[in-house]
This record gives structure tokens, sequence and C-alpha cells, in this order.
């Protein structure tokens, strides 16, 4: 239906910025309402997405400490539709300070969706949980395999994503889970492994390669996860849980031989094999059948085309992001 206003929380990041700009798209809205815990990032993060369109709109809010000033906001612009990315997110880096992860995944989130369940203009909550609250898996995860969360950060989501589920059960809260495989596309920050492969080979570094690129991974791309969030928003019952991941996880190492091929270089250029990082689960693989039957969403975009993006936007910014660290950096 045309005309509905969306917010975006977590609207800043990479994921929240394709997923506004698949809205702006596709989604006919009346207003695109983007909220992040920081200050716009530099163009080669931002992509001029939203630039110079009047139904789009980005405020800087941190979810943590001011959750008063975006509620005001949500309260002056009543958007039907609530898409949260909010997340303290890594789970390599959740075993320090780990109560930070808990602090904004579950606690910030519940005093926000207390607020919301006040509010008789939302109609629909879609939040962006992980595939690694199902742990290691042998066999592709549907929405009712057992969870298995190996990291702080994973169980610091299945909090919140109980909590939901209860506030849905019991109260009525019109909410949507959909936890997605990893994700990358351009702008993505490079402590990601197929952003940092792409700006190693642009700039002639070695990419520390963990444990040999052993684990498996499922992957699409910023563009498939958008689309997917605008059809559970569009066509999905309310109180659903969807995985939204491709057929067949990827091995880190063939993500990165792609990348290479991306790239024109030999493998043994781009990367150097290091230890394993803690907790490192060896396979994130998801059945997406659910979704695909409620919302007719399955991935679209190949490694061909994705990495083809993610080379051109490398080459684009080089010189910027060549002065960017590449390393994950907790904040609150």
């Amino acid at each position: 239906m045309a005309g509905k206003t969306y917010a975006v929380l977590g609207g800043g990041g990479s994921f929240g910025l394709h997923t506004s700009k698949y809205l702006l798209d596709h989604a006919d809205p009346k207003k695109v309402i983007a909220v992040g815990r920081n200050l716009p990032k530099q163009d080669c993060f931002t992509l001029g997405i939203g630039d110079g369109d009047p139904r789009y709109s980005y405020h800087a809010y941190h979810v943590n400490y001011e959750l008063d000033l975006l509620m005001e906001l949500l309260d002056r612009e009543r958007p039907q539709v609530i898409i949260n990315f909010t997340a303290q997110g890594e789970g390599a880096a959740s075993w320090k300070k780990s109560w930070r992860f808990f602090e904004t995944n579950c606690v910030a989130l519940a005093k926000l969706s207390e607020e919301l369940m006040a509010r008789d203009w939302l109609e629909r909550f879609i939040h962006i949980g992980t595939s690694e609250l199902y742990g290691s898996v042998d066999h592709p995860a549907t929405e009712d395999t057992p969870i298995k969360p190996s990291s702080p950060y994973a169980a610091s989501k299945v909090g919140f994503d109980f909590y939901l589920i209860s506030m849905n059960r019991f109260l009525k809260f019109p909410m949507n889970i959909i936890r997605p495989s990893n994700a990358y596309g351009p702008g993505q920050q490079l402590h990601r492994v197929v952003p940092k492969a792409i700006v190693c080979g642009l700039t002639g570094e070695k990419l520390p390669l963990q444990g040999g690129g052993r684990a498996e991974k499922s992957y699409i791309h910023n563009r498939d996860l958008g689309r997917a969030i605008y059809l559970v928003s569009e066509k999905a019952p309310i109180g659903t849980i969807y995985n939204a991941g491709p057929k067949e996880p990827t091995s880190i190492r063939r993500v990165v031989e792609l990348c290479a091929e991306a790239l024109g270089i030999p493998f043994e250029q781009l990367c150097e094999v290091t230890g394993d990082r803690l907790g490192q689960d060896s396979r994130y693989w998801l059945d997406s059948s659910a979704i695909k039957r409620d919302a007719g969403w399955e991935p679209q975009i190949g490694w061909q085309e994705g990495l083809a993006e993610m080379v051109a936007w490398g080459r684009k910014y080089r010189d910027e992001l060549a002065r960017l660290p590449k390393d994950f950096r907790l904040r609150a």
C-alpha cells in the first residue's frame, strides 16, 4: 500500500541504509525516517542514499540514552512500520564488556518496545535478529530449530527475540522477526570479511584469514535483505518469525577466493592464514522456505553480481577507505 511512513532504526549502518534505499525505490513511501546513534558517516559508507529525496530524513539518537528524544520523533512522524536494526553487534568482540551487548540488545530495546505498546499508530514492528542464535548446524536450521547461542552477542539477541515472542503472544504486540544470514554490500564497515578483503586487495595489504577460512557461513546481498524486509512488511502474518538466507552456505575461504577472482588477483596474494577466533561456529545454514511460502522471497543477487559491485565501490573510494581502520571497535 502506497503512502506508508517507515522508520528504520539503526538506519546509519549499511543494512539500514540499503533497506531505506529499497523502500524509497520500491515501496512508494510517504516518508522514510532513518535513525542512528551517529551523525552521518563518510560518503564511502552513506553512498548518497536519500540525498535530495524529500521523503527521506536522518536523525541521530542513541536508543540507550536518548529514548525520550527518539519517542518524540516517532510520535511526531507516526510511522506505521518500524524496522529495527539497532544492536550492539559482532560476536567475536562480545567476550569482553559483554554486558554492553545486553544493555543495548535486550534492555534498551525492551524499553523501546514497551513505549511502542502504547502507540496506536504502529501497525508493525520488524526486528532484525540473527542466524547466529542457532549456533553451528549440520543441516539447514528452521525457525523451530533449538536455540544454541555460542557468544554473548548471540545470547543477547536471543533474549530480545524471546521477549518479542511473549509480547506478541500475550499483549498482541504487532511484531515480526527476521533472522537473516550474513549480509554484505557497498558501504559495509571494514571489519567484515567481504569489504575488508576488497579493500585489502586494492591497497596491497594482506587479509588475515582466521583459521584458514574453514568456517562456513551463509551470505545475501544487502538489497536482497531490504527486499525480504519489505515483503514481510506487506505480506507476512503478524507474529511470525522468518529465516532469510541462501540455499547453501559458503566457506570463508571460498568467499575470499571469490573476492580475489573479482579483483583479478591470486588468492595467495590477497590473504595470510592466522589463528581462529574464540567461539567460531563451524557452519551457519538456514532453511528459508517459510519466507518464500508466506512472502515470496528468495535471494536474487549472486556472488558475481554482488562482488562486482563491491569492487566498483572499493575502487571509487579507494583512497578514503585505505585510511580507515579495519578492526571492530566497541562503542557504547
